[in-house]
């Protein structure tokens, strides 16, 4: 007959666990030694106790059902094509297209692909009705799933200025649009641009709920799943509890709206700590970001490449990319459990405090005129600088350690003449509605003064 073996142990309670720490700190104050406060201003405790602990709302994620994505970037159709077909043969699930302009054949793109179930999505760089509704005819004759990840929004806070629409805002053309595809996906909302410019995850929250609270105002009829993309860095269980709390937010939310669909996470690893020396430990950093997001109930990721920042798309940093989710899926078994971070007393807890502290920022938003009008009055470019320049702070004091840049650099490494792509913030004066949200990494300033020195 089983027993249960817990059954012949006492059980400790937190305050024994907490005397048996004091009397091991040998007078040292527990407080100062043991709790550290997070950008968040979250106290992180030692240890998570359920003599302590308050059951969070429910959270439902589906590890088993998260999809591989691949990044296209669509210039040359016939490589973008055979791009696609290839990664699929590869392990790729899902695919996410980026197109500049409406000029690219859709029909000559999409004609040889296996599309039926395939979970398929799109971003513009442009504004299009005519091209959308073009676009989504094929994708319903040949049964795929797509998503339109159109954010008039995001492209005024990454761009300065809207999409050039005939209305001035481009809420008309979206409204249009909905109407003209109702069974159809089209409004994303790019929070992954809060976190690359340096926003701590409140604020990522709150801006992003906020954000998406300007759609449900605006367009009266919303009756497909709403995207958010997002990027996640390397404070792991924090990542995982800001997925879990934003979808938290999101419902708490869309029920206000009578939206009773869940939102739709796509995820990718953060640019913001990637590196340009000493880059191989990129992936490192993407591996435990990618776990992040599994555990945190990513619908679908889109891994970075740990060669993204200087080289142009190529095979290698592709492949490698995708299998590192291929290794999570297949041999670590991180699909194999749904709910994982369910019964984390730690990961629980900081849902929780992540959402009550987003809601709080969020209601002050929506108090102070909404979340548009302190993207116009640059509101949220100011508050999200400051944060980044604390951040950036604990870096240049080395505070806040990215290993091989500012610990530990191999002084031997040389990167000018490997530089493909320009690996900063560029700067491009000209006329804009307000000014764009800069996504900018830590390691920039070091970076380029090594590669002034290099000969």
């Amino acid at each position: 007959m089983a027993t249960n073996l817990f059954e012949d142990f006492d059980a400790v309670s937190s305050k024994q666990w907490k005397q048996k720490i004091q009397f091991e700190l040998k007078g040292a104050d527990y407080n100062e030694t043991l709790i550290w406060n997070s950008p968040e201003d979250i106290k992180v405790k030692p240890f998570y106790h359920k003599d302590e602990f308050a059951k969070a709302a429910t959270v439902k994620t589906k590890a088993s059902e998260f999809k591989i994505c691949q990044n296209i970037f669509v210039f040359d159709i016939e490589k973008s094509v055979e791009r696609a077909l290839d990664t699929l043969k590869r392990g790729a699930e899902s695919l996410r297209f980026t197109i500049e302009n409406d000029t690219i054949d859709v029909a000559k793109l999409l004609e040889k692909l296996p599309l039926e179930n395939l979970t398929v999505y799109f971003n513009f760089k442009f504004f299009s009705i005519d091209f959308v509704k073009k676009l989504d005819a094929i994708i319903q004759q040949k049964k795929a799933i797509a998503y339109y990840n159109i954010d008039p929004i995001g492209q005024l806070a990454r761009d300065g200025n809207w999409f050039t629409t005939k209305d001035k805002n481009n809420f008309d053309s979206l409204n249009l649009l909905s109407t003209a595809i109702p069974n159809s996906s089209i409004i994303s909302i790019n929070a992954a641009l809060y976190q690359n410019a340096g926003a701590n995850m409140v604020q990522q929250l709150a801006y992003s709920l906020a954000h998406v609270n300007e759609y449900f105002n605006r367009i009266p009829v919303i009756t497909q799943r709403i995207v958010f993309e997002i990027s996640v860095g390397t404070n792991y269980f924090f990542e995982i509890a800001k997925l879990r709390a934003l979808r938290l937010l999101f419902n708490l939310v869309a029920k206000e709206y009578n939206h009773n669909l869940e939102c739709h996470l796509l995820v990718s690893p953060t640019k913001r700590n990637k590196t340009l020396y000493d880059y191989n430990v990129n992936m490192l950093r993407t591996t435990t970001e990618c776990m992040s997001a599994i555990i945190g109930g990513a619908d679908a990721i889109a891994n970075l490449p740990y060669d993204a920042l200087y080289h142009k798309d190529n095979e290698f940093g592709d492949r490698i990319a995708r299998n590192q989710l291929l290794v999570l899926k297949n041999e670590s078994y991180f699909d194999k459990v749904n709910n994982p971070a369910d019964g984390s007393y730690y990961i629980e807890t900081l849902t929780t405090q992540l959402a009550e502290k987003a809601l709080v920022l969020f209601k002050d938003i929506e108090a102070n005129g909404g979340f548009l009008k302190q993207l116009n009055e640059g509101i949220i470019k100011r508050k999200i600088q400051e944060s980044a320049d604390k951040e950036q702070e604990l870096f240049d004091s080395g505070k806040e350690v990215l290993l091989g840049t500012n610990k530990y650099p191999n002084k031997d490494d040389k990167m000018k003449q490997d530089l493909e792509l320009f690996p900063f913030v560029k700067v491009k004066p000209r006329k804009t509605l307000i000014t764009p949200i800069i996504e900018k990494r830590l390691a920039e300033k070091v970076e380029q003064e090594r590669l002034d020195l290099e000969k």
